[in-house]
C-alpha cells in the first residue's frame, strides 16, 4: 500500500521522567487535559507521557512538517474504547492535513522500560484501506455458499459441454 507520509520517533522515558519532575508546568504547557488524564492515571506516567510525546512527533514526520510552526498541542493522543490510539489533529496540524487530502493518521505506540516509540501513517483517499464490512457472521457466510455454489454449478456445465 502507498502511504502519503510515514513517520517514527523514539522518546527516552527517564529524560521524559526528569522533565516532569524538573518542570512541573510542561505537563500542562505541551499535553492536553485529555492526554494528562489518561497519562497520569497508568502505572507509570513518564512511560505514558513520552509515548504520547513520540507519537506527537511521529505524527508531524508524517505530514512532513515536524514541529516547524505547530502549536505544541496541534497533535495530540487520544484513545477509542478499546485503547487503540487516536492522532487528534487541531491548528495548524489540521490545516496541514488537509491540504495535503490526509484523511486519517494510523497510529501505533509502544514502550518498554527505557523508551517509548511511535509509528505513524498519513493517509489519503487512494492510500486509504478499503475494508469489506459484513452486517453479520449469517450473512457472510451465506454469502461464502453462494459464491461456492456458483463454482460448482459452472463446474457442472463445463463437465456437461466436455
Amino acid at each position: 500500500m502507498a502511504v502519503a507520509g510515514i513517520g517514527v520517533d523514539i522518546v527516552e522515558i527517564e529524560r521524559m521522567r526528569a522533565i516532569l519532575e524538573r518542570t512541573p508546568r510542561f505537563k500542562q504547557r505541551v499535553f492536553t487535559e485529555t492526554e494528562q488524564e489518561y497519562c497520569d492515571k497508568r502505572s507509570n506516567p513518564a512511560a505514558s507521557y513520552a509515548a504520547c510525546f513520540a507519537a506527537r512527533e511521529a505524527v508531524l514526520k508524517a505530514l512532513g512538517t515536524g514541529f516547524s510552526g505547530m502549536g505544541l498541542k496541534d497533535v495530540s493522543v487520544d484513545h477509542d474504547d478499546r485503547g487503540k490510539p487516536l492522532a487528534i489533529l487541531t491548528g495548524k496540524a489540521q490545516q496541514v492535513a488537509q491540504n495535503q487530502g490526509v484523511l486519517e493518521v494510523y497510529l501505533s505506540i509502544s514502550h518498554t522500560s527505557d523508551i517509548a516509540v511511535a509509528n505513524a501513517v498519513a493517509s489519503t483517499a487512494q492510500t486509504r484501506v478499503k475494508r469489506e464490512v459484513h452486517t453479520d457472521e449469517k450473512t457472510a457466510l451465506a454469502e461464502q455458499f453462494k459464491q461456492a455454489r456458483k463454482l460448482l454449478d459452472e463446474l457442472d456445465r463445463k463437465e456437461e459441454d466436455a
